[in-house]
């Protein structure tokens, strides 16, 4: 069975598409295709959600929560689904109607693999654009290459259930970044999978991103980097994790300086000096 988890908050337009996307996978529509559910997780939306999550019919279940952030609802969906396989849909993205059925494909063919995820497509205010080259995607071992950035996209994954008894789920304390502290752990421990072939349409730009009212999202990169230190890493795994850490405090100690906020600089100037040089030039 497939769980498909969508959490939302406030993007009643957006949703509807989504779910779309979701009943119109090629995987679905055949008798012979697998048992699957629908898990709509509404982060306590305030606009006409419920009822556009309520006018889908099929195995679709809606659930509200009172507003305790993604993390809490994708956790919430986890709790309720059923499922071996487990994929989140973000609410402003969309599949491609094969998305399912390649990567379900795929982990038939590699039943040791834990989770596989997909190219993306690209929509920015309506225009495609292209990723740039440090959002390049890798396949395997490439806990090195998580480090810089989130490359695990959510919506574009597809989890066995069984990784998150192993790993553990959404860290609840991170309003953002809950996925780059993730694609950390998960890469600590085992190999991601990448099945290249553009399988989702990620749409951006718009008002209601959760990464527009976060400015400085390294900030939480820095903190689901100082978690990542206390897994039994090996040396070289410390030091990579060390060295991003500095990297980036001293991009926030440039940003905070800019602004005048000393106090805030400071702060990171000092995680600089706990796990490397002093802090310089970015």
């Amino acid at each position: 069975m497939i769980s498909v988890i969508i959490p939302v908050f406030n993007r009643a337009a957006f949703l509807r598409e989504a779910v779309e996307s979701v009943l119109n996978q090629t995987l679905f529509s055949t008798p012979a295709g697998p048992d699957w559910e629908l898990i709509i997780i509404d982060d306590g939306s305030t606009d006409d959600t419920a009822a556009a999550a309520r006018a889908f019919e099929g195995p679709v279940l809606y659930r509200r929560q009172p507003h305790l952030g993604v993390s809490a609802a994708r956790n919430h969906g986890l709790r309720l689904a059923r499922g071996g396989y487990v994929a989140f849909l973000d609410s402003d993205d969309l599949w491609i109607k094969d998305k399912l059925q390649v990567q379900m494909n795929f982990m038939k063919a590699f039943p040791r693999a834990l989770v596989c995820y997909t190219g993306e497509t690209w929509i920015r205010r309506g225009v495609r654009v292209n990723p740039h080259e440090k959002h390049r995607k890798y396949s395997g071992w490439i806990f090195d290459k998580v480090l810089p950035l989130c490359l695990l996209s959510l919506s574009s994954a597809l989890f066995r259930k069984e990784l998150f008894d192993e790993i553990g789920v959404f860290d609840e304390c991170l309003p953002v970044c809950e996925d780059y502290d993730l694609g950390i752990r998960i890469a600590w421990k085992h190999p991601i999978h990448l099945v290249p072939k553009p399988l989702i349409i990620k749409r951006g730009g718009h008002p209601g991103q959760v990464s527009h009212r976060h400015w400085g999202m390294d900030r939480y990169r820095v903190q689901a980097l100082e978690k990542a230190l206390r897994l039994p890493l090996t040396g070289e795994q410390a030091e990579l994790v060390k060295r991003e850490i500095v990297r980036k405090s001293r991009i926030l100690v440039n940003g905070f300086e800019k602004r005048g906020k000393t106090r805030e600089a400071g702060h990171y100037q000092e995680i600089c000096r706990k796990y490397g040089p002093a802090a310089g030039p970015a």
